[in-house]
């Protein structure tokens, strides 16, 4: 089976490169000439150069190709003008979508990751009940309106490709940088969290994320959308605590600061990126997305049609992942 993978250097697309490797698949993967292919060494990788801004240089890219599935991967998360969110997330789906219709290429599915975060600050009275796929979208982040934007476009194509979106809640695990920081923040002896409120956090491990990238591409139905998560629900401090186990227990600080002092730094660091600009995690995105209380999402759909058995908790996906960072020398 000959797959073609975007976003294949970044975090969740080079292990979805990796699981299509060890199927022996024959893969290829779209990249800039500017891509970083630190993760993308293995000698079996086709690579394509491909500008997903333009849907003509898609379409002259793959006019003499053949696929049998497709997994659009790219994006971004962070950005420091806040219209690349939709040059990328939004404008480079649909360029590259409509690179493909013209090419003609007959594929047996097209995988699109998008995320939770396109509901946004839904359910948030207590007690908390889990987002589900009849919930209306209410993106409070523009990451979040970027990608619903994205879905909306394939809605309007899906008689034309046979298209399944996955929503993936928190995704953590090895070659991950967000997370990463807190780790890092920890060892330095730092505990960081916000608000007074319970919080209920749900995340999903890479390898969690890419199992269902190949249910998906095999059992999954034309049209359908389905979120992800490791079955269970966490509170604020369960992430840190079990990084804190990993790295030995250091002595440590834990500070929890009021939304309203969150709002300032994040409001400044917006601010830093504006001027800079460079890329900061400490922007309007990042204070909605940590001071929004519910984070639950039904996964039973995902259970029931795909056959979806998530084989990491936070426990033994943190093990793993901090693990790699100090195998790595990032910790």
């Amino acid at each position: 089976m000959k797959i073609l993978i975007t976003g294949a250097s970044g975090f969740i697309g080079s292990h979805i490169v990796d699981e299509a490797l060890r199927r022996d698949m024959d893969v290829w993967v779209v990249v800039r000439k500017t891509t970083s292919r630190r993760y993308l060494q293995d000698s079996r990788i086709n690579f394509i150069e491909m500008n997903l801004n333009s849907a003509d240089d898609v379409y002259e890219k793959l006019s003499t190709l053949s696929f049998d599935y497709i997994v659009h991967a790219a994006g971004v998360t962070k950005c420091a003008d806040k219209n690349d969110f939709f040059r990328v997330n939004t404008e480079g789906t649909k360029n590259f979508v409509n690179g493909i219709l013209r090419s003609g290429i007959d594929v047996k599915k097209f995988v699109y990751l998008s995320s939770l975060s396109i509901f946004g600050a839904i359910h948030e009275q207590q007690p908390y009940i889990p987002i589900n796929e009849k919930d209306t979208p209410h993106p409070n982040t523009l990451y979040g309106e970027s990608k619903l934007k994205a879905e909306e476009f394939l809605d309007s194509i899906k008689d034309r490709l046979p298209i399944v979106v996955l929503r993936p809640t928190g995704v953590y695990g090895p070659r991950e940088k967000d997370y990463y920081m807190m780790a890092k923040s920890i060892k330095s002896h730092v505990d960081f969290s916000v608000g007074y409120k319970r919080q209920d956090i749900t995340f999903v491990y890479v390898k969690d994320v890419v199992n269902a990238v190949f249910l998906a591409l095999e059992r999954g139905e034309s049209g359908r959308k389905y979120f992800l998560s490791d079955g269970n629900i966490y509170q604020s401090s369960s992430f840190s605590n079990l990084i804190h186990k990993e790295l030995g227990s250091p002595w440590w600080i834990r500070i929890k600061s009021p939304l309203f002092i969150l709002k300032i730094i994040t409001t400044i660091g917006e601010y830093y990126g504006r001027v800079t600009g460079r890329v900061t995690a400490l922007n309007n995105d990042k204070y909605n997305i940590l001071s929004q209380r519910n984070w639950q999402c039904d996964i039973t759909p995902t259970i029931q049609e795909l056959g979806y058995k998530p084989e990491y908790n936070l426990e033994r996906g943190v093990k793993e992942t901090i693990a790699w960072y100090k195998e790595n020398n990032w910790l």
